[in-house]
């Protein structure tokens, strides 16, 4: 056992090498029920214990309750030492108190006199413990009682900085657990508030950091009563980073002076706008530039704490200048400085010049300047060990692309995808169809890199992609012939994604008559095309293959016999699918439609669908909230396309703006059914012939078939 030294208890030394000698768990259970009696006998025996006794006893309680046994007395003893003159014990009182003391104790009200004392007592020491006391404890009941009393010591003129420091940390801790701790005056108003905010004046440095800390959280909760913090949090600043090693040597952390002040500060000025007051502002960007112009400097030291403390104020700074946004020159010098960091050999601070920069490039000062660092980035994304490196890379190249460079971002962004970490593919796809849409001039380019992204990563295409192309390809009368062709060609190959086949078999159920003039694709070829895959895929796929099929009966007779063979086949009108062998059954009878005019009707083109935010952005948004600027909501809509007049060789032309159309693939908004054409009510009178006495059930069934089928089911 080590020798104890000075008038350390020498009983809880010895009781500590016992519990560390012990073998095995039953002989530490027996030592420490050995101690606990001893120490019973000891709290009620007639001997009045004296205060070392009183304090030796209440730590090795504590000791054995950090050692995770039950404590269930002892807790008078400890309060008894709150009242103790000696610094050791009432301590060890306060200690036992913040750690075993339950909020709901009967107990409370005697520990609250008790630090009560002590917050009234002159000696700084003890006004200091009670107040880390409430910290620790940090109750409602303590915020209830002491609301007042802690702000009195932090304003009043003749408190300690010491003890200044406590108030202002203990009032932060109060603050959190109960808001209305503040007391408010008529107006709405706290009395503190000027009190308070002046403290950022003060001459101790300790006192403006704890101040500093508690202001910030104030703001926050109001940003208007506190707005005069501005101008002192600016003054404070100019004073440290204009201040020599000497001037701030007590505070100086490896040739940085005051770091952690300064990026309080910081932090504190980024609740607000750009100062309106112009003498703030001048000297807020003196700052900025200062601390710029610093990082530009040789280092003082080799050592890795004084390359953490600059850069630490270097970025805090940065993040002012861009939530600010309002200075061009600070903008692009603070650009140029982050690129420097995007080749450091220091793997967090790429990083973190990656994520501000991602801030950079959505300002419209500084956009430019971020795209002159894009080969750096791709770079950085391809070949960074870090996979959190290179989700910042992804990021970056996503928020700098513009239509200049979109094609060149989403072509190495889906080069990348084929090797790219699993953890991000999902995102890559999202923001790859995302930039590929919003930036689209010519949309057969769109076209192919939604197909690309299909065929390179088909599990990480989420519904919201392909819906979104299937989409477009309808609203643009342009890219129609194209997308059948291509994706003609994409489904060609021997391993195709199940999402190929379903973009496949909706675009070409919709437009494969545009096509089907080359013996090559020719409606019979299609059908195979498609049906080679139908047993691969899974029901819902199926199911949105028998629309395509039954689409094919419109468009080329020529496959109507082969097409109902297919649908009387027993493993679709009886599949342990319901909505597979919905399908099969309404089909085949609509199949068996003797006009043309009727079938026509029933089968024809979809609409254009109404213009609306990207459903993939949203998707974006609810994977990251917060890091998708609220202008993409705007810019990120396709184009209005031009009026389009779908021709069908095979069909009478109909109006696109018939409600109508039997949206039998499932993408479309449900269909009313207050609203009926003449057309609708035609086949209601068809379908009633098909399906005799209860026609009427069967084409309502239909149509809620048609009109409400969802893909996700």
């Amino acid at each position: 056992m080590p020798a104890v030294r000075g008038d350390g208890m020498r009983g809880l030394a010895v009781f500590i090498s016992d519990i560390r000698n012990c073998k095995s768990k039953e002989a530490e259970i027996k030592r420490i029920n050995k101690e606990l009696a001893n120490i019973r006998s000891k709290f009620k025996g007639d001997k009045t214990l004296d205060g070392y006794q009183k304090k030796k006893y209440v730590c090795k309680l504590l000791f054995i309750f950090l050692l995770g046994h039950d404590i269930d007395f002892g807790h008078m003893e400890a309060v008894n030492l709150l009242s103790s003159n000696k610094y050791s014990e009432k301590q060890i009182g306060y200690l036992f108190i913040s750690v075993l003391v339950n909020t709901n104790s009967d107990l409370i009200k005697l520990i609250n006199q008790s630090i009560k004392n002590d917050l009234q007592s002159r000696n700084s020491i003890h006004v200091n413990l009670a107040m880390q006391c409430i910290a620790n404890i940090g109750s409602r009941d303590m915020a209830e009682a002491f609301g007042y009393d802690i702000p009195k010591l932090l304003v009043s003129g003749d408190t300690m900085d010491v003890v200044k420091q406590s108030a202002a940390l203990c009032f932060l801790r109060l603050l959190r657990t109960n808001p209305d701790v503040i007391p408010i005056d008529s107006n709405g108003a706290s009395e503190w508030t000027s009190r308070i905010v002046h403290l950022l004046n003060d001459q101790h440095l300790g006192v403006v950091t704890a101040a500093v800390s508690l202001i910030d959280a104030l703001v926050k909760r109001n940003p208007k009563e506190y707005k005069a913090c501005v101008s002192f949090a600016v003054s404070r600043l100019s004073r440290i980073v204009t201040a020599s090693y000497t001037d701030l040597q007590d505070y100086t952390y490896y040739f940085v002076p005051a770091p952690w002040l300064s990026v309080k500060l910081l932090r504190l000025l980024q609740n607000y706008s750009t100062p309106e007051d112009a003498g703030v502002r001048v000297r807020l960007n003196e700052c900025l530039e200062t601390i710029l112009n610093k990082a530009q400097e040789a280092p003082k030291s080799k050592k890795v704490q004084h390359s953490n403390a600059k850069n630490a104020v270097l970025f805090e700074a940065i993040s002012l200048i861009i939530h600010n946004d309002s200075e061009p020159n600070l903008l692009v010098r603070a650009c140029n400085q982050l690129g420097q960091f995007l080749s450091n050999r220091e793997t967090n601070l790429r990083y973190l010049a990656l994520e501000s920069m991602c801030l950079l490039a959505n300002s419209e000062f500084s956009h430019e300047a971020v795209k002159k660092h894009q080969e750096v980035v791709i770079l950085s994304m391809k070949m960074e060990k870090d996979v959190s490196v290179r989700q910042q890379a992804v990021d970056l190249l996503y928020a700098m692309c513009d239509k200049s460079n979109s094609e060149e971002i989403v072509q190495e962004m889906l080069n990348y995808l084929e090797t790219a970490d699993y953890s991000i593919r999902e995102e890559m796809v999202l923001k790859v169809a995302i930039l590929a849409e919003k930036y689209a001039t010519d949309y057969t380019w769109y076209v192919d890199v939604i197909l690309n992204l299909i065929r390179i990563a088909g599990d990480y295409v989420s519904e919201e992609v392909w819906y979104r192309v299937i989409q477009i390809v309808i609203n643009r009368d342009d890219v129609q012939g194209y997308a059948a062709k291509t994706v003609f060609e994409a489904l060609q190959a021997p391993a195709c994604h199940e999402n190929m086949v379903k973009v496949g078999g909706y675009i070409l159920g919709e437009f494969g008559n545009l096509i089907a003039g080359d013996t090559r694709s020719a409606p019979n070829v299609q059908f195979q095309l498609l049906h080679s895959k139908y047993h691969l895929c899974s029901p819902m796929t199926r199911a949105l293959l028998l629309s395509t099929y039954v689409k094919f009966i419109n468009l080329f007779p020529e496959v109507k016999t082969t097409i109902q063979e297919i649908l009387k086949q027993d493993s679709n009108l009886r599949s342990a699918d319901a909505e597979l062998q919905q399908r099969a059954s309404e089909y085949l009878q609509l199949s068996k439609i003797v006009s043309t005019d009727v079938l026509a009707t029933v089968l024809e083109e979809m609409p254009s669908f109404p213009e609306r935010e990207s459903s993939i952005l949203a998707v974006l948004k609810k994977k990251k909230p917060g890091r998708v600027p609220e202008t993409e909501t705007q810019e990120n809509r396709s184009p209005q396309p031009s009026p389009i007049n779908h021709q069908n060789s095979h069909v009478n032309n109909h109006s696109n703006s018939n409600s109508n159309s039997a949206d039998l693939l499932g993408l479309s908004t449900p269909i009313a059914s207050s609203t009926h054409s003449s057309n609708a009510n035609v086949l209601v009178d068809v379908l009633g012939d098909l399906y005799g006495s209860g026609g009427s059930t069967g084409s309502n069934s239909l149509n809620a078939s048609q009109n409400n089928y969802n893909p996700k089911k």
